[in-house]
């Protein structure tokens, strides 16, 4: 791999679109991308934007069966990740915490030390979101 791959989006399988892009927006913080397009029946999906470079495609699950480029690919609706994991600065994670807690979000303990693609991170933990998928935050710094 070069320094110009970049991870681009992740697909998460989701029961309600609308309400999945409205939990990223208001308890993540994320910005929300062709709601009103999906609303409309004008899209597929709408989509999360995470950073610059990387975006989350909220799939409905019944989508399933026309998500099926390889074989067995339909079956994917059924969660087989464990987690994604985000990256953030010690600031934006402290400010994630504390919006997901002030949601009502159900957050694990705080963990240190887990190794990561930058190494050892300084402080981590998971939630989930309501439609099952499982997140882990931390920072390095």
């Amino acid at each position: 791999m070069t320094d110009t791959t970049r991870l681009d989006h992740v697909v998460l399988w989701v029961g309600d679109p609308l309400a999945a892009a409205e939990f990223y927006e208001r308890s993540v913080g994320l910005t929300p991308l062709r709601v009103a397009e999906f609303a409309d029946k004008e899209v597929a999906f709408p989509s999360v934007r995470l950073n610059e470079e990387t975006i989350f495609d909220l799939a409905p699950r019944e989508m399933a069966p026309r998500m099926n480029v390889v074989p067995g690919a339909d079956a994917a609706a059924g969660h087989p990740v464990n987690h994604v994991c985000i990256a953030l600065g010690a600031e934006e994670f402290d400010a994630l915490h504390a919006r997901l807690s002030d949601h009502g979000v159900p957050l694990s303990d705080l963990g240190h030390g887990a190794f990561g693609a930058c190494g050892a991170a300084r402080r981590s933990f998971y939630f989930r979101d309501p439609d099952g998928n499982i997140f882990e935050a931390r920072h390095y710094d």
